[in-house]
């Protein structure tokens, strides 16, 4: 019996070890994740001699299809953030809503800038204008702050070009271009409903929160693009959404032609190229450089620091996610998806809340939801190879499952409780309540797509 189970047992010393490392040891994430699954490799069986091709393969596999589009997402970012692009898309949106409807203005504004923007970047870079935008109306920073949050959160977790949800789609062969079609089915209408409710729900759960001032003094030193010389909306639009448009173009020809692997000559070949990932992402920076710099009367310098300043930053994080592509290839060679696979076995359990679950247990775990979300592909892969399922729905139950519960053990939890100056009780419950139910709402109208396609 204990057999058949120490590839599990395995895994969860594994996981034991990682936090000692982390939170007990205060060891370098990505060191830790190589230790560990190196560890886990050995109490897994693996040979000695093997343990070393598995890291290399694990590192390779993860960083070679997602690095590039990590860098050029990161640029991408950058650029609109120092061009003025950005902060002109919220300040229209602002506008046409009218100060009444301001909540809904975040959240609109902020889903649209997080689709092109990693959860750290977009939220460095929307705080300033909630403070602002709070001081000027005299209310609450968290009122306008929450909003602001819920759309971030959704697109870091459901969207492609975000790192979590392209990682998962490259390790599960699943069509990126669809998976960023029905995460936005389900993220629109999730933002909309739990903006319409979780605010006032918050208040009366925790009003002192809403009385915190939050560190105005650091938002106030930072010195935005002049409102002369920011873009027009339309062109920061345009810029920002370049390779969504790109992407979601080559799905709707994929499904009007059938051609679901992508491959076609002529032009719908050449729609195909432009569409992946890849070279969306590089088209859109391309655009963003001209629109955002050159067209600004940037000079060449200007722009290449900008460049240089947002790769920068992201070095360890690519590190880290490729620590737990690392991770996740350990547990596939050890045989753990295998045993799980036998486990579940005739279970009537429906794969999609399967994929939840485990990719839920390991961000309670594991902190990181890019990591806890490559981790769980080991687990749920030899699963869906034998059954029917949709494989866009699984990235996106991953996706919503490496939402769950965010706490101590990830960054963004402090980084929310220090911008709005919360204690670690009012932090737990507005960001880590604010996680958890997107992360149970996103499940549910995840099966509920599962039923309609």
């Amino acid at each position: 019996m204990l057999e058949e189970i120490w590839p599990l047992i395995s895994v969860v010393i594994g996981v034991i070890v990682l936090l000692i490392l982390i939170i007990g040891f205060k060891l370098n994430t990505f060191i830790s994740l190589i230790v560990t699954s190196m560890f886990t490799g050995i109490i897994l069986g693996i040979p000695i001699d093997n343990i070393v091709e598995t890291v290399e393969k694990g590192m390779g596999d993860t960083l070679g299809s997602i690095a590039i589009i990590f860098g050029f997402g990161s640029i991408l970012g950058k650029l609109l953030s120092d061009g003025g692009g950005a902060t002109r898309i919220a300040d229209k949106l602002i506008e046409t809503f009218g100060e009444k409807y301001v909540n809904w203005a975040m959240l609109i504004a902020s889903f649209i800038i997080g689709i092109s923007l990693f959860l750290e970047v977009a939220f460095v870079l929307l705080i300033p204008l909630v403070f602002t935008l709070a001081k000027r109306m005299n209310i609450s920073n968290l009122k306008v702050g929450l909003p602001m949050t819920i759309s971030i959160a959704i697109t870091h977790g459901f969207l492609p070009p975000h790192p979590g949800p392209v990682a998962v789609a490259q390790a599960l062969n699943a069509n990126i271009g669809h998976v960023l079609m029905y995460g936005i089915i389900i993220g629109l209408p999730l933002a909309l409903i739990v903006g319409a409710f979780f605010t006032n729900i918050v208040y009366k759960i925790v009003p002192s929160a809403f009385a915190r001032e939050g560190k105005q003094v650091s938002v106030e030193e930072d010195k935005p693009v002049a409102v002369k010389d920011r873009p027009s909306f339309g062109l920061s639009l345009l810029t920002a959404l370049s390779p969504i448009i790109l992407m979601l173009l080559a799905t709707i020809i994929q499904l009007i032609t059938g051609h679901e692997d992508g491959k076609a000559g002529g032009f719908e070949g050449f729609i195909y190229f432009i569409g992946s990932s890849t070279t969306a992402m590089l088209i859109a920076v391309l655009i963003a450089i001209y629109t955002m710099g050159i067209r600004r009367k940037k000079s060449t310098d200007q722009i290449m620091a900008t460049i240089s300043n947002a790769i920068t930053p992201i070095a360890m994080l690519l590190l880290i996610i490729g620590g737990g592509g690392v991770f996740k290839q350990v547990i596939i060679d050890g045989g753990v998806g295998d045993t799980i696979s036998k486990i579940f076995h005739g279970t009537e359990m429906s794969p999609i809340i399967l994929a939840w679950l485990a990719t839920a247990i390991l961000r309670l775990a594991l902190g990181s939801s890019t990591v806890s979300a490559l981790s769980s592909v080991g687990i749920v892969l030899p699963l869906i190879q034998s059954m029917d399922v949709n494989i866009s729905l699984i990235v996106l139950a991953i996706g919503a499952g490496s939402v769950f519960f965010s706490h101590v053990n990830d960054a963004g939890f402090w980084m929310f409780k220090e911008y709005f100056g919360l204690t670690m009780k009012e932090t737990f419950l507005t960001w880590t309540l604010l996680e958890s139910v997107l992360s149970v709402l996103g499940l549910g109208f995840i099966l509920i797509l599962d039923v309609v396609i």
